[in-house]
């Protein structure tokens, strides 16, 4: 069976997943290309290599673009910061990709709108996606979704995922690790999670909803014929290196 193991030592974001799938599927134009279907035009993507402790990994920067001088442009920009989830997926929807694509960046958006919906007391309809910001967060989860359903895998497994202790500082305030939308995630899942001895955030609720929805199950790798293995670079630099490793190759049923 064609496998996809994700190791989540260092926990998992959306744009490392994105980094690590990227490497496997070696095509950046067709992720790029693909996203083009959303017909939202207010981010760009820069795909660059970092080195995080002797490691080179892909880093994938989502920007979003700050539009001067237009009227219409600042209340365009208004809005997208306080999109809901009918919004979001309206945008999926309306959009040409594929509907195994549609259907599965769906499925980890309603993740994490149920998590935030639960930690802010809000109905489904009245969640925002705010914190992560809108645009990043479907250009990580439908761009995870694009790469998956074009490697299409048999089976996607993890490792137990690992999270951080300690505070960061978010729009609500101080806010203790894991956050309260990545703990909800987790409690509304299979899947595992443990912190270790890093005093940040390794888990954000986007790079959560994503593992819980993909794997199947949590535990060592396997015994795996390896044939490719991608490296998604995160921002910070640890003590432990800031990568997620994603093995893809052959194992038994």
């Amino acid at each position: 069976m064609k496998t996809l193991y994700f190791d989540c030592s260092s926990g998992i974001s959306g744009n490392m997943t994105l980094g690590a799938l990227l490497e496997i599927v070696g095509d950046n134009d067709y992720l790029i290309n693909e996203l083009k279907k959303l017909n939202i035009d207010e981010y760009e993507i820069n795909i660059s290599k970092k080195i995080k402790n002797g490691i080179t990994g892909t880093y994938v920067d989502v920007i979003l673009k700050h539009q001067h001088g237009h009227e219409h442009h600042h209340e365009h920009d208004h809005h997208h910061s306080h999109r809901n989830l009918d919004d979001v997926y309206n945008i999926i929807d309306n959009s040409t990709l594929d509907d195994n694509v549609k259907e599965l960046a769906k499925r980890i958006f309603m993740r994490v709108a149920k998590a935030e919906s639960k930690v802010h007391n809000k109905t489904l309809s009245e969640v925002h996606f705010h914190e992560v910001g809108a645009t990043d967060s479907i250009v990580d989860i439908v761009g995870t979704a694009i790469l998956i359903n074009k490697i299409n895998p048999d089976k996607i497994i993890s490792s137990v995922v690992n999270d951080g202790y300690g505070f960061i500082q978010c729009a609500h305030g101080t806010m203790s690790v894991p956050v309260p939308a990545t703990s909800e995630i987790f409690a509304d899942s299979d899947a595992k999670l443990r912190q270790i001895d890093i005093d940040t955030e390794l888990v954000t609720p986007t790079g959560a909803a994503i593992i819980t929805e993909l794997s199947s199950d949590f535990s060592v790798l396997p015994t795996m014929k390896i044939e490719k293995i991608g490296w998604g670079a995160g921002l910070k630099d640890l003590s432990i290196p800031n990568v997620l490793k994603v093995y893809y190759g052959e194992t038994d049923n």
